[in-house]
């Protein structure tokens, strides 16, 4: 994990919970993490890590995520035992 991941992985468990995330970065993470990121349909993303297994929403027109989206791959990290 470099730098960018390990500032992306911190603001992902800041609180408050920040709403200027951008949804790339996230991604980035995941697969540095070694998950298995796959695309679902339309801008659904599926993840698996450490046998855990979570469908997320590509966020748009905007590319920031929400604080609800955060809160769910906040919860998907902690339950795959990544914290």
């Amino acid at each position: 994990m470099n730098a960018k991941n390990r500032k992306t992985f911190t603001a992902i468990f800041q609180e408050p919970v920040r709403s200027d995330l951008n949804w790339k970065e996230i991604e980035n993470l995941f697969k540095a993490l070694g998950a298995e990121v796959t695309e679902g349909s339309g801008s659904r993303l599926r993840v698996a890590l450490n046998g855990v297994r979570a469908v997320f929403h590509r966020p748009h027109p905007q590319k920031v995520t929400d604080k609800g989206a955060l809160k769910s791959v906040r919860r998907f990290l902690i339950t795959a035992g990544v914290k």
